[in-house]
């Protein structure tokens, strides 16, 4: 069983996408405290907002159509979870909730439950007490303290977890090579310190790997390249690129690619012995 309620874990994974509504602290939404205005409302004249009775300013505030959290949970709480999801997907509230202007809580409609996010996010924060509370409680041992699977686990500030690879991918297929290539230069030089994406060497190999099982060999080239750019001393990305030239006959500049490699690494063994394959033919 795993030490931390899991409730705390409602941050967690997709469920992140249906009660971001305290908003992402750099849009600097007015909190809930200074505005004055609850975050479930009720029908309440405004005589009666104006000058409340003793008997409803000493009521407890209770929350309306809540299906996962606990009935009597506190407002500071569920507002504090509000504010794990929307910064674990980079969203705001009405990510989830209908109405508003985006900015402050004026006009949003906390209680209903028309926007599919939100319902995705309930069937989200179940997935992740699962995780937490079953699948990695059956673990043969756990790391101390406990490892434990929440919203920014796999959503990093994205509203939907793709990685960079799938990202470019999707982009390949609908758009183009070139229009994958410009994506990353841009999300490179806007994304790098923002964890969202893995920018190291590998994961554009392993793009292009994927590309060349596609057989779109021209493209995981393109991307070998792209690749190549930021990682000029890899001599895995010149062997890489070696072994798409030769796999469609291109034996002299596959034979470049792998003395290249062996500039960077002198003691490449599969390098030598492509090039005295190339060379024997």
């Amino acid at each position: 069983m795993i030490e931390t309620d899991f409730r705390t874990m409602a941050s967690a994974l997709g469920a992140v996408v249906v009660f971001s509504c305290a908003g992402a602290a750099s849009q600097r939404a007015p909190e809930p405290e200074a505005t004055g205005t609850p975050l479930v409302q009720n029908d309440v004249s405004p005589a009666a907002k104006a000058t409340p009775s003793p008997a409803s300013a000493e009521s407890p505030w209770k929350g309306e159509n809540l299906q996962y959290f606990p009935k009597d949970i506190t407002r500071a709480k569920l507002l504090q979870y509000m504010r794990e999801f929307s910064f674990a997907l980079g969203v705001r509230c009405q990510h989830c909730h209908s109405g508003g202007d985006g900015i402050s809580f004026e006009g949003v409609v906390f209680a209903a439950d028309d926007k599919p996010a939100k319902h995705t996010a309930r069937a989200m924060l179940r997935m992740v007490e699962h995780l937490n509370t079953t699948a990695l409680a059956e673990l043969p041992s756990r790391a101390e303290p406990r490892v434990v699977v929440a919203c920014a686990t796999c959503h990093r500030g994205l509203p939907l977890p793709k990685s960079l690879q799938t990202t470019l991918l999707e982009t390949i297929e609908s758009s183009g090579i070139e229009a994958a290539i410009t994506q990353y230069r841009d999300l490179r030089r806007d994304q790098t310190l923002s964890g969202r994406y893995n920018f190291g060497e590998w994961e554009m190999n392993e793009l292009a790997r994927r590309l060349a099982e596609a057989e779109q060999v021209d493209s995981a080239i393109a991307i070998l390249e792209l690749n190549g750019e930021f990682n000029p001393s890899s001599p895995s990305i010149d062997f890489q690129i070696g072994e798409l030239l030769l796999g469609r006959g291109d034996r002299e500049q596959a034979a470049a690619r792998y003395r290249m490699v062996l500039e960077k690494s002198p003691q490449h063994q599969g390098a030598r012995r492509r090039l005295d394959e190339i060379e024997r033919q």
